[in-house]
C-alpha cells in the first residue's frame, strides 16, 4: 500500500504542476440554466441538457412513473431479467427518430462505443479514426484488436489516402467519426465521409451524441450512435443500425451483454424527451441561434453547433479565466489536457434552450472583459492531434 499511494501522490504533484489536476465540485443543477455552487447562484454554459429536457415536467413524470411501475434498477442484464417494457418502446423511437430499421439501448454512450466496435472488427480488420475522435471511440477501437490508424480531422482526402495506402492489407475496415465534435463544435462532412467508405468498402460509424436533437440534418450513416444524456435529458446510449447489426449487437456486444440494464426511469424519461423533441422544432433551433448570437458578439467564426470553444491556450489561463466568470455569476468549465491537445485549453460553452438572450449577452460582455485582461486569444488554427495514451 505504501509504493501504491506513493505512485498516486507522484502522479497527483505532476497533474497540480502542469494546472491539469481534475476535482469534483459539489454543484446542484436546477431548473432552466440555473446551478448553484458554495451557495452561490450561477447561469450554466457547462451543461450538455442542449434542449433544457432533464427538468421539464413530463419528463420528470414519466421517469417518476416508470420507477414506482417497475422499480429503481433493471435487475440485471437485459438478456437475463432486465428488459422492461420501456426499452422496447424507447428503441422503437430511437430508430424511427434516425430512419432505421431497430437499435438498441446500452448503459451510456461510453459502453456503446466500447461494445459496437469491438463487434465489427477484429485481428485482420482496420479501424481508422478521425484524429479528434472522442476518448470512448479510441477506447473501442483498441479493444477490439484491429489495427488502428488516423485520418487528419474532417479531411476527407486524407480517409481516402488512409485507405488506399491500407485497405488491401485487411479484411473488414470501419471508419469512426462525430456528427459533431463535442470540444470543437465543428461538424463532420459527412457527405464526403461516406462517399469515401463507399469507394473503399468500409463501413461508417456516427457518433452523434452532441447532435441528435440540435444538428441533425445532412446524410446519416449505416451505424449511428449516440447518448440519451444530453439533448434527451436522461441518461443512457444508443446505436441505430439495420435489424441484423442491432441483432448482431445484442449477441456480441460486450458492454450491452454483460452489463445490468438500463434503470426504468432513465429509458422512460428520455422516450418522453424524444416525443418533445420531435414536436417542438422551435425548442430544436434555440441552441444553435444563441450560439450564433454568442459567436457575433464576440467576432467569433459563426457557430455551426451548440457547442462553442473560446481558445485560451495554457490550463492555468483558462483555469484563471473560469474562476473570474465563476464570480460574475457564469458556469464556464475550463477544458483542459489531455481532453484537448496541449496548448489548447479552452472555455468550452454549450448552449441549451433554457437560455434567454440576456444570459447569453452578458456572458458574451464578461468573457470579452476577461480574456483582454488575461491575454487570452482566438486562433484560426489547432495544433495537432490529441495525444492517445
Amino acid at each position: 500500500m505504501d509504493s501504491l499511494d506513493a505512485f498516486a501522490r507522484t502522479k497527483l504533484a505532476a497533474l497540480e504542476v502542469g494546472s491539469l489536476r481534475r476535482r469534483l465540485v459539489p454543484t446542484e443543477r436546477g431548473s432552466g440554466a440555473s446551478a448553484a455552487r458554495g451557495g452561490r447562484a450561477l447561469v450554466s454554459f457547462s451543461c450538455n441538457d442542449y434542449l433544457g429536457l432533464s427538468h421539464h415536467p413530463r419528463v420528470i413524470a414519466a421517469a417518476q412513473d416508470a420507477a414506482a411501475r417497475y422499480g429503481a434498477g433493471a435487475g440485471g442484464s437485459r438478456l437475463v431479467t432486465g428488459d422492461h417494457p420501456y426499452l422496447g418502446a424507447l428503441e422503437d423511437g430511437l430508430a424511427r427518430h434516425k430512419g432505421t430499421a431497430a437499435a438498441l439501448v446500452f448503459g451510456s454512450g461510453y459502453l456503446a462505443n466500447l461494445g459496437i466496435t469491438p463487434a465489427l472488427a477484429g485481428r485482420g480488420d482496420l479501424v481508422v479514426l478521425d484524429e479528434l475522435s472522442h476518448a470512448c471511440m479510441w477506447a473501442g477501437a483498441r479493444l477490439s484488436g484491429a489495427r488502428v490508424l488516423t485520418f487528419r480531422h474532417n479531411d476527407p482526402g486524407d480517409l481516402a489516402a488512409t485507405l488506399a495506402a491500407h485497405r488491401a492489407e485487411v479484411g473488414r475496415a470501419l471508419i469512426l467519426t462525430e456528427r459533431v465534435f463535442s470540444m470543437d463544435g465543428d461538424r463532420a462532412p459527412l457527405g464526403d465521409l461516406l462517399a469515401v467508405a463507399e469507394d473503399f468498402d468500409a463501413w461508417t460509424l456516427v457518433d452523434d451524441a452532441h447532435g441528435i436533437g440540435v444538428v441533425e440534418d445532412g446524410p446519416r450513416a449505416p451505424l449511428e450512435m449516440g447518448t440519451l444524456s444530453k439533448a434527451l435529458g436522461s441518461y443512457g446510449g444508443y446505436l441505430c443500425a439495420s435489424r441484423a447489426v442491432v441483432d448482431l449487437m445484442t449477441s456480441r456486444a460486450r458492454s450491452f451483454v454483460y452489463t445490468t440494464g438500463l434503470p426504468p426511469a432513465s429509458a422512460a424519461a428520455a422516450l418522453e424527451a424524444l416525443a418533445i423533441l420531435e414536436a417542438e422544432p422551435e425548442r430544436r433551433a434555440r441552441p444553435l441561434a444563441l450560439a450564433r448570437r454568442f459567436t457575433a458578439r464576440l467576432g467569433l467564426p459563426e457557430a455551426v453547433s451548440a457547442v462553442v470553444p473560446v481558445m485560451v491556450g495554457e490550463a492555468q489561463a483558462a483555469l484563471d479565466i473560469s474562476a473570474a466568470l465563476e464570480a460574475e455569476g457564469y458556469l464556464v468549465v475550463a477544458i483542459r489536457p489531455p481532453t484537448v491537445p496541449t496548448g489548447t485549453a479552452r472555455l468550452r460553452v454549450a448552449f441549451s434552450a433554457a437560455h434567454d438572450e440576456a444570459q447569453v449577452d452578458g456572458l458574451a460582455e464578461a468573457i470579452a472583459a476577461l480574456t483582454g485582461r488575461a491575454g487570452a486569444h482566438f486562433p484560426s488554427a489547432r495544433p495537432g492531434p490529441i495525444p492517445q495514451a
